[in-house]
């Protein structure tokens, strides 16, 4: 194996560790490949491997690097893991198969206009700040159920929630915390968990666990 394949076998060696600590199945947890900043060249050996779920951060990198790639790998599913401004939720809508930051009323408004006009129902995660860093964007805690209607009231499915913990602060607090809001609110799903903290992620509920560095090495220019 290169040392890509290398990698992906290793992270999907410690995803079943962490089910099997946690008596869940693996094929519960959606690993999500976020290849941003990482070229066609670097993501070419992940799909040979089979892998099929990938992440990108910025809606026109994802515009740029992935159709031809599509084109040969239809069944990938592409999600959205960074912030989305609301003038590109056209663009979101009509790239991505899941957005995993949907986190104000004003963004919601613009989803749900792209969805009707595309004919298209993207399922989004409802991003909660969870570490109260308004910086990261996210929805407030105490206004999560409110939130959550008025997406529902949208006709937007609602995959789950997705949240970031502080950087440099043990996250097993916030994963906790995020599993808890999402069984009080009737979800599934859990979007939570990169590289450094995806097995505590899964120990503590996660489905989806969005890891790029353990899969492809540093970014470039990092």
């Amino acid at each position: 194996m290169d040392t890509t394949d290398t990698l992906l076998a290793m992270v999907r060696a410690e995803i079943a560790k962490a089910c099997r600590i946690a008596r869940r199945k693996p094929e519960d947890v959606t690993l999500v490949a976020v290849s941003k900043k990482h070229s066609a060249a670097a993501i070419e050996p992940l799909l040979e491997q089979g892998h099929r779920v990938f992440g990108e951060n910025r809606v026109q990198e994802a515009q740029e690097k992935w159709p031809e790639l599509r084109e040969r790998f239809p069944d990938v599913r592409l999600h959205l893991v960074g912030q989305l401004q609301s003038n590109k939720a056209d663009d979101a809508v009509a790239t991505f198969d899941c957005i995993h930051s949907l986190d104000r009323p004003s963004l919601l408004k613009a989803l749900a206009k792209a969805m009707d006009k595309a004919g298209r129902r993207v399922p989004c995660f409802i991003q909660v700040d969870v570490g109260e860093e308004p910086q990261k964007g996210g929805c407030a805690v105490a206004d999560l159920p409110d939130f959550l209607a008025r997406t529902r009231e949208a006709d937007i499915p609602v995959a789950g929630l997705m949240c970031l913990p502080p950087a440099d602060i043990e996250p097993a607090p916030f994963f906790a915390l995020l599993d808890k809001l999402a069984r009080d609110n009737g979800l599934d799903g859990r979007s939570m968990g990169m590289s450094g903290d995806y097995p505590t992620a899964i120990m503590l509920g996660a489905t989806h666990v969005r890891v790029g560095t353990a899969l492809f090495g540093e970014r470039p220019g990092t």
